[in-house]
């Protein structure tokens, strides 16, 4: 069995199948991918209810969490078009949703087909549990099935959601031997708990429809979701990982003017387009009568318009079990934006969410796998040409 390679990549998921794809494709280096889990790809599978959402409509640094030259040097060099016409190529027709979300038409296996076609020559070694890593070019890696060595080793092993799909910290053990610096790992794109003052949302458990949050700056628009924990849906997904504690504000009634109610005989809750169920839990919450439109006094229309800026304070989030990605990972500073490479370890490569780099909850964070891990691939083929 082959033990010495050009390129060890540490799992198989999203980044880790692009970056030994375009290694493959690119060059003549020998390349191995090692796996913890019996089969590659399990959380891409997964995702997006099985048909993967693979990239936005609109990609730019702003929607993410981390450092912004690291992230728009990535998205600079495999941008959303490159991607697009990657899978493309491969045969994939993606369609989308919302006008805003590129989904696969049929399933995830249909994006880890391309990935493993054009991976084809790159030795799979699932079920291998990483232990180690040590040394310096060459590398050593030791799995719970024996050792192998690398020139180059690319750090693709993930998050730490989704354990039941064998996430580990692993990749933050290894870094942290090397005295790099880490960030430690926190739910991220999660929904959020509450505070007692806000406890009546809970029993809205099941309703949905599109809100805006402002959270640090940000400003969300998607649908919020009510359930037994707390809040949840896409827009508080994406709010999640700007949250840490404090206030965000949530308007209930987008673009809506209620001025235009001022003359309205309709009771409040039937005047207003939301759930019927909603509104009187609303208005219940803010002390206000279920009454005509136009029999509300100005005191009570002031008490009516919190519901475009209704503040809270999330008590905190349903956890890392619940949560779709984390923040945290090796810190962005340890990293060479042009080419993914540890500053100071030479051939260390760190990529996708295993990097302190996260997107909002829309196919970001499948762009930024795809793009770091091509950033990655593209310095490895590069230098060891040079070295040749």
């Amino acid at each position: 069995m082959k033990t010495n390679y050009d390129v060890i990549i540490l799992g198989a998921g999203a980044s880790g199948l692009m970056c030994a794809a375009w290694v493959r494709e690119n060059s003549s280096l020998s390349v191995a991918i090692i796996e913890g889990n019996n089969r590659p790809a399990l959380k891409l599978k997964a995702s997006g209810g099985g048909k993967c959402n693979l990239t936005n409509v609109e990609v730019n640094e702003s929607h993410y969490l981390g450092d912004e030259n690291l992230v728009k040097n990535a998205l600079n060099i495999f941008s959303k078009k490159a991607l697009l016409d990657y899978f493309r190529e491969g045969g994939l027709r993606p369609v989308t949703r919302k006008e805003r979300y590129y989904f696969c038409p049929k399933s995830s296996d249909e994006v880890i087909s391309i990935l493993m076609g054009k991976a084809n020559g790159c030795d799979l070694l699932l079920g291998y549990k990483i232990l180690s890593v040590e040394g310096i070019s060459p590398f050593v890696i030791t799995t719970d099935k024996g050792e192998f060595s690398a020139k180059n080793v690319v750090v693709a092993t993930g998050g730490a959601s989704y354990k039941e799909l064998g996430a580990s910290d692993i990749g933050l053990k290894i870094a942290q031997s090397y005295g790099i610096k880490t960030v430690p790992f926190s739910p991220a794109l999660v929904g959020l708990t509450l505070q007692p003052k806000e406890f009546w949302m809970k029993e809205l458990s099941g309703i949905s429809f599109p809100t805006r949050i402002y959270v640090a700056g940000k400003t969300l628009d998607e649908d919020l979701l009510f359930a037994h924990r707390g809040i949840s849906g896409l827009v508080v997904l994406s709010a999640s990982l700007y949250w840490h504690r404090g206030e965000i504000v949530i308007d209930f009634l987008p673009d809506f003017d209620l001025n235009t109610l001022k003359y309205e005989k309709k009771s409040i809750s039937t005047a207003i387009p939301l759930p019927k169920r909603f509104m009187k839990a609303f208005l219940e919450a803010i002390g206000l009568e279920d009454k005509g439109c136009n029999r509300l006094n100005p005191h009570e229309f002031e008490k009516l318009l919190s519901i475009r800026n209704y503040a809270m304070a999330p008590s905190g989030t349903f956890g890392l079990s619940k949560a779709e990605a984390c923040r945290g990972g090796i810190a962005c500073e340890e990293i060479n934006p042009k080419t993914m490479e540890i500053f100071k370890i030479r051939g260390l490569y760190c990529i996708g969410e295993t990097v302190d780099v996260t997107g909002e909850l829309g196919g970001y964070n499948f762009q930024w796998a795809f793009s770091s891990a091509v950033v990655a691939a593209k310095a490895i083929c590069s230098t060891s040409f040079k070295r040749k």
